[in-house]
């Protein structure tokens, strides 16, 4: 014990083991780990059981000849029979080219649009606050009643799609119209997701470049071509990728308007996986259409993941 100024007493400083720190440090990290594993098991289990197991059972009623009358596991194995009968089949091929085509379509007019609308939003004016909230009224709405109000405005009777336009078309029930209904109310739906991501995208992105390009003498479409654009390129390839994978698997709007018809019209991989499985019940060839899906699927998403992964610096 030794005197400072005054009465103040010094007490000398205790030094604790550097073996005693990086034994307490273990057993910190370790306890996080136990934590984490304890905390996350439960779930993973959970999920494993509800979506691993059917996932597997559904390959392998793939290989199989399974049909509902049988039981489990009793199904004879025919190989990739399935998937070659399938692949011959006109119906699914043709399902293949119009969920191709309905994706390309409807995310090419969703990115369009909501890169439009988020630039006409992204300037502070008096009740833009309005604007921006009013934007998420479509994806507040579950898209099957959102396809059902629609089936009602496209009603050739009694809609008011018709009665706007005095002619009374059956836009639901003609091949040459039945898809581009579904279109426009896909695009409705879903233009706002991709606006809030690109709203929140320019509103993140520093005004200096911009500025600075406009002192340079550039003009608004240069400033925006060269500047903007670039720097919102991140934005815009997560809200594509996004945008891909789910209208690639769109169910709701076709299966609550048309049902796949009218003469196989709208019949996209998902209603034909459904149709197969679940009102013809021939669930190994369901399920072979299922995976084929899956596959596609994934290797669109492995595509955009390999572009994001090499887009260059900004």
């Amino acid at each position: 014990m030794g005197r400072g100024s005054g009465s103040e007493v010094v007490w000398p400083a205790v030094s604790v083991p550097n073996t005693w720190v990086s034994v307490w440090r273990t057993r910190q990290v370790l306890l996080d780990r136990y934590f984490v594993l304890t905390a996350v098991l439960p779930t993973f289990l959970l999920m494993l059981c509800v979506f691993g197991l059917p996932l597997l059972f559904s390959f392998y009623l793939s290989f199989t000849g399974w049909a509902l009358d049988q039981p489990l596991f009793t199904g004879r194995f025919v190989g990739l029979a399935n998937y070659q009968d399938l692949l011959t089949d006109p119906g699914f091929t043709g399902a293949i080219g119009k969920t191709f085509a309905y994706t390309f379509a409807a995310v090419a007019a969703q990115m369009g649009l909501g890169l439009a609308i988020a630039l006409l939003l992204n300037v502070d004016l008096p009740g833009m606050r309005f604007f921006r909230t009013a934007l998420i009224i479509p994806m507040m709405i579950t898209p099957i009643v959102g396809a059902l109000c629609w089936k009602l405005l496209l009603d050739p009777s009694h809609g008011v799609i018709n009665q706007w336009i005095g002619q009374q078309i059956v836009w639901l029930g003609r091949p040459d119209t039945a898809l581009a209904s579904v279109w426009v109310v896909g695009v409705w739906q879903s233009t706002t997701y991709v606006t809030l991501i690109l709203l929140a995208g320019l509103r993140s992105l520093p005004s200096e470049p911009l500025e600075a390009a406009l002192i340079d003498g550039a003009s608004r479409r240069q400033a925006f071509w060269y500047i903007t654009l670039p720097m919102l390129r991140p934005y815009l390839l997560v809200a594509l990728l996004l945008r891909t994978i789910f209208e690639f698997r769109t169910f709701d709007n076709i299966y609550a308007m048309t049902g796949g018809g009218p003469a196989n019209a709208t019949m996209v991989l998902s209603m034909y996986t459904y149709l197969m499985s679940f009102v013809q019940f021939d669930f190994s060839l369901g399920a072979a259409a299922a995976w084929l899906m899956l596959l596609m699927s994934m290797l669109m998403c492995v595509f955009f993941i390999v572009v994001i992964r090499r887009r260059e610096p900004l």
